[in-house]
């Protein structure tokens, strides 16, 4: 069923071609009201009960669910036109168009948990704890987690408790805290409490976690940890809005599950050698732990930031809310919307949904707005735009990406990002933008591109390294080994072939088959496409004969196995089977013959130039032979029995 556009011009303030949107998107569009959200709001009830109806109005979106829910029927879609391009800079006919179009994308669901508070909560602190406990003892289990014995109220609206905290692990609704000193209080008899005998390594579970002793945080990462509160207990408007944020944090919620992991593609570690831990080192909440051959993830802790899929070289880590795919669709309907609706040349604008829509609202109302051809992308985490997806949108058609980076965003991820994207595309294709005010925002737009790329639009399909290899020979075609920064997932190794002795560690370790041997001869070879740079083969390398060399290559030499180094065989001295390389067998001889005691004769010498089976039967046969037991013992006859018989 084709989806209806509903569009509104806002007491007149913005131009809507609703035939040319219509034409261009494919969308059915509505009349042009002009004020849905006030007096016409009758005939926002009957757009609605149309069915598939978009909303173009992202201000009002409340008040049109609530509308929805009147009406019982599903809530209705949205998209910001007016924000975004009605109230910019230019004719904005194009960009409306692309905005729409995108909109109308049918997109997966997230997938998500169900998680349980009870309503159990540990507040830590002294008097703000006190008294934050008393307002919430009527709604919550309360525990207050005092330090001194002075502190003990005589309210037993909630438990009182003494000791340290040793350890916190968990989220919301699964928290586990270990104690050190841990006393409880005896409430009998007159006088002060009685205090229960110091107890170690005490443990407990609580749903939620408010504190407010203004000490560091007790975990990684606090502000992005749920269920974890924590407030300035000096300062009382914000001991409020915890403590009222506490009392609402008891029900069923849904989690977002927002990464998957694919173990087998990890290449955290092989045979207790460490090689890639990107995504360890990158992860603000501790989420993601190493667990052997590779890593895990603990989906209650993770926040969805996004950035150990952005780093993660082979794909086991990927962003799952939605899928990575989405945004490559998105991209693609947006630039390509975008060049058949009549713009060319657009710039993207990647920002996140709090501080970037806020950003542009702002700069829409009160300054210029976003210029014609920026079109604004809103993703879920700024920090999983990584060098794949940024490349994907200038292989779409876009002329420079920008991004807006937003206070909470994960920087240290993003520059390493922009650093890889802009060694194959430029150094202006990609600009990380930190305005300070919407008026700023609006002089760093209107710049414009100062080295517009000018692509054959692709496609962008398959996964994300895939994508990015795609993407690099769209934007430079001609190109066909691109140099890239240290830590970069794609490149090549450099064999030092005076130093390599092809004991082939390195080919049996690979985590992605990168490396590879020759049953008829030794030699090592290696496939470029695969190699993921997480330095295994380097760091088990007994000879340091190996060394890594980020690079891009883009002929279909990275498909194919090359040799690295090969030597000639030897042959076995018995029976002239190959075995092992010629230098190596040479080397030992020459080290053990005469000099070691177990091959002080030729003939012992001997068996290091020949295969296992031949050696086997040489040892066997020797004058010494180690396999050799006692002389056997006659075989007893009958004979011996009657000899030692009286009667005979």
């Amino acid at each position: 069923m084709t989806k209806t556009l509903v569009l509104c011009d806002c007491l007149g303030s913005q131009n809507i071609d609703a035939d040319r949107i219509s034409k261009a998107s494919g969308l059915t569009c509505s009349r042009v009201y002009s004020s849905l959200c006030m007096d016409q709001l009758d005939s926002a009830a009957k757009e609605l009960q149309g069915g598939n109806a978009i909303i173009a109005c992202q201000q009002e979106r409340q008040r049109f669910e609530e509308l929805a829910e009147e009406l019982e029927i599903d809530s209705p879609g949205f998209v910001d036109l007016r924000d975004r391009a009605g109230w910019g800079v230019g004719e904005g006919a194009p960009k409306m168009v692309a905005l729409a179009a995108e909109a109308a994308l049918e997109l997966p669901m997230g997938k998500s948990v169900d998680i349980t508070s009870e309503g159990t909560c540990l507040i830590l602190g002294g008097a703000a704890a006190l008294q934050a406990a008393s307002e919430l003892c009527d709604i919550l289990a309360v525990t207050v987690l005092l330090e001194s014995a002075d502190d003990i109220p005589t309210d037993r609206r909630f438990d009182v408790v003494l000791g340290r905290i040793k350890h916190v692990s968990g989220a919301l609704g699964s928290f586990k805290v270990k104690f050190d000193g841990l006393q409880q209080i005896t409430p009998g008899g007159r006088g002060a409490f009685g205090l229960s005998d110091p107890l170690n390594g005490a443990t407990s579970e609580c749903d939620i976690i408010l504190d407010l002793t203004g000490e560091t945080a007790l975990v990684q990462a606090p502000e992005k940890r749920e269920g974890y509160l924590r407030a300035d207990p000096g300062y009382a408007a914000a001991v409020a809005a915890a403590t009222l944020e506490a009392s609402q944090l008891i029900g069923t919620f849904e989690k977002p599950l927002y990464v998957r992991l694919e173990t087998s593609l990890c290449a955290h570690s092989r045979a207790e050698q460490p090689a890639c831990s990107n995504c360890l080192n990158v992860c603000p909440t501790g989420a993601i732990i190493s667990a052997g051959e590779h890593v895990a993830i603990d989906p209650m802790i993770c926040a969805g930031c996004g950035s150990c899929s952005a780093v993660c070289p082979s794909g086991a880590i990927t962003y799952d809310a939605p899928p990575v795919d989405t945004i490559f669709r998105r991209l693609s309907t947006l630039a390509g919307t975008y060049r058949s609706a009549g713009g060319t040349a657009p710039r993207l604008l990647v920002h996140d949904a709090s501080h970037g829509n806020e950003m542009i609202s702002l700069a829409a109302r009160f300054s210029r707005g976003l210029p014609a051809d920026v079109i604004p992308l809103e993703v879920d985490a700024i920090s999983g735009f990584g060098h794949a997806e940024m490349l994907a949108a200038l292989a779409c058609g876009f002329a420079q990406v920008d991004i807006l980076i937003s206070p909470k965003a994960e920087v240290d991820v993003i520059l390493p990002q922009a650093e890889l994207a802009r060694a194959v595309a430029g150094e202006t294709a990609v600009q990380l933008l930190d305005p300070n005010d919407p008026d700023m925002l609006c002089d760093l737009l209107d710049e414009g591109a100062s080295n517009p790329l000018h692509v054959d639009p692709i496609l962008p399909m398959g996964s994300r390294r895939q994508v990015a290899r795609l993407s690099a020979k769209a934007i430079q075609p001609e190109a066909e080994v691109i140099t890239l920064p240290a830590g970069a997932p794609y490149g090549a190794i450099v064999v030092d072939t005076e130093a390599c002795t092809l004991c082939l560690s390195c080919v049996s370790l690979c985590p992605s088959g990168a490396l590879g041997d020759n049953d008829d001869k030794p030699q090592l070879r290696f496939q470029e496409d695969a190699c993921l740079q997480c330095g295994l083969c380097s760091n088990i390398c007994p000879e340091k004969a190996i060394t890594l060399a980020p690079q891009l290559d883009l002929t279909d030499a990275a498909y194919t196995q090359k040799v690295m180094h090969e030597e000639e065989p030897f042959a076995c001295i018995e029976c002239g089977t190959l075995f092992g390389v010629k230098s190596t067998v040479e080397k030992i001889t020459e080290k053990l013959a005469g000099n070691h005691h177990m091959f002080a004769t030729s003939e012992a010498a001997k068996m290091i130039q020949m295969c296992d089976n031949c050696r086997i039967q040489a040892q066997y046969h020797s004058e010494n032979n180690p396999f050799q037991g006692k002389e056997r013992p006659r075989v007893r006859t009958s004979e011996d029995y009657f000899s030692k018989r009286k009667d005979h």
